[in-house]
């Protein structure tokens, strides 16, 4: 517990990084790095933390108490990798070094940052690749979140992921997040008929005309749908509550109109009084944008709906009405969402909730924080599973690329050793396996590792991105990526390794600290 002892003013690196892809792929996305400097900037024990900690810990030194007052991260620096890249196991994430006083205690909160936040990233961009570039997706997740902080985290990261949009208004605020959602049931449920509607004035789109009575305007659209000789056999008469509902809803939002439709049936009230109302409020100038289902056979019913609004837009002599948004919910996940692929549907957008915000295949992705060096003196943790073996020494890594132009190998090397060059054969190896090795000539070296925190000294850092750069950032990176690593059966996994400098390094230094065994 003394403060001026070595321990504390002794300089130690910890590597934070993970052993293994989640979901079963083979790559991840890290995220939570503007946490982590976030944290690092408002670092400071306040004197009712350091009570209770003098409380906790029976025995505890004044000297111990005054060192945690004037405990900050003044002499701490942080290297990492940009948040948003496609990253993988063994490479280090963030390299952190200080005295270890300090250092150890950021430990928890920067795992606890970057774990979530990378499984959440993860999913996202995993659900975005099953749904393809010309879907619309967004986080239906608040309600499903293990909490207010996990569903404000984890619609952040949607969003960094791939995802378009959430409807967590909070996050929304707070990230510049688009939002999107639509009415609930309860909202359609919640009215009887239309005579409950009081205003049923609405205003053209452009200002010159105004509709005195949209209700009638609705009711004569509907009678002509009905009566459409390609349209009569869908339904007879339609929920008189949910036209109430729907007609409710579109004076409020004319311009915003996008209907639940499975409240009471999809084919033969939800989608007829979708219809009539938006063909009413397209006499008045305005575009309803489309319908969310919410339960049944997606497939086949966004495929039934797509057929209805292009009878609609042939018969009635409506351009563009065939081309209306069907979204759909309803506990969505990467596995229904290739299913709905195979089966062909017409869906535009997925609003993902619970197995997205959940990360429901996998609860963690298991990042972890292992001394690498004091005082630049190398450790090593040495364990019977190989897999748990830490990467000795302060290191730098690099992405070398290939003639396509995807990424190939991810190398790390002593802080010494001088950088691959691009043109120049060099042989990686595999950390632990010394017949896995291979010779690379890189057409272009990008070195991953930039320092993010350098405590009180006046040197440059990297300046953190707006989310929405990290978004684009990682949307790139993973279109960048061989196919065959990105695949959701069987993907090909990316290479790791070390150079012969390190690689020869780590084992001299495993056999030295390994003890040896005597037999008797």
């Amino acid at each position: 517990n003394d403060p001026s002892s070595d321990l504390y003013v002794s300089f130690y690196s910890f590597d934070l990084y993970f052993r293994k892809n989640p979901f079963g792929g083979e790559y991840t996305v890290f995220a939570g790095l503007e946490e982590c400097v976030k944290f690092l900037a408002n670092f400071k024990l306040t004197h009712q933390e350091i009570d209770y900690v003098r409380d906790s810990l029976p025995g505890s030194e004044e000297a111990f108490c005054d060192y945690l007052r004037g405990l900050d991260c003044s002499d701490v620096e942080v290297y990492a990798i940009p948040e948003g890249t496609v990253v993988f196991p063994k490479v280090p994430l963030m390299r952190v070094e200080g005295p270890v006083g300090v250092v150890q205690l950021l430990e928890t909160p920067f795992l606890n940052l970057v774990n979530f936040a990378s499984l959440v990233a993860t999913n996202a961009a995993r659900h975005r690749f099953v749904a393809g570039k010309s879907k619309s997706l967004l986080e239906f997740g608040a309600r499903r979140a293990q909490g207010p902080d996990g569903a404000i985290s984890a619609s952040k990261y949607c969003y960094l992921g791939g995802f378009d949009a959430t409807s967590n208004v909070a996050a929304g605020k707070l990230f510049g997040i688009p939002l999107r959602g639509t009415h609930s049931h309860a909202f359609v449920s919640s009215f009887m008929s239309t005579d409950e509607i009081v205003d049923k004035v609405l205003q053209s789109a452009d200002g010159e005309t105004t509709c005195d009575d949209f209700i009638s305007l609705v009711q004569t659209w509907l009678t002509k749908i009905q009566y459409s000789p390609s349209l009569s056999g869908f339904f007879s008469e339609t929920n008189q509550s949910e036209l109430a509902a729907f007609i409710s809803y579109a004076l409020a939002f004319p311009k915003a109109f996008l209907a639940l439709v499975d409240t009471y049936d999809v084919m033969k009230s939800g989608i007829p009084n979708f219809c009539a109302v938006a063909l009413a409020l397209n006499d008045l100038g305005y575009k309803a944008l489309g319908i969310r289902l919410d339960s049944g056979d997606l497939a086949y019913l966004s495929t039934e709906a797509r057929n209805f609004f292009c009878a609609v837009e042939r018969e009635l002599k409506v351009p563009g009405f065939g081309k209306m948004i069907v979204t759909a919910s309803n506990d969505l996940n990467e596995e229904t969402i290739d299913a709905l692929n195979k089966q062909g549907h017409e869906v535009d957008a997925f609003g993902i909730g619970t197995y997205l915000v959940t990360c429901y295949a996998q609860a963690a992705l298991g990042c972890v924080f292992k001394l690498v060096e004091i005082n630049n003196q190398p450790r090593i943790k040495l364990s019977e599973d190989v897999t748990k073996v830490s990467i000795p020494c302060k290191k730098r890594s690099y992405r070398l690329y290939g003639k396509e132009g995807y990424p190939l190998v991810d190398i790390m090397t002593g802080e010494n050793e001088p950088p691959p060059k691009v043109g120049e054969r060099l042989l990686c190896r595999h950390p632990f396996n010394e017949s896995k090795r291979a010779y690379v000539v890189p057409q272009r070296v990008e070195e991953l590792l930039k320092c993010y925190w350098r405590g009180s000294a006046g040197e440059a850092r990297e300046e953190l991105p707006p989310l929405k750069e990290i978004r684009d950032r990682c949307i790139k990176q993973l279109e960048n990526m061989r196919p065959d690593h990105m695949r959701r059966l069987n993907p090909t996994p990316y290479k790791v390794s070390v150079s012969a400098k390190l690689y020869d390094f780590i084992h001299f230094l495993w056999l030295n600290e390994a003890p040896v065994g005597e037999l008797q």
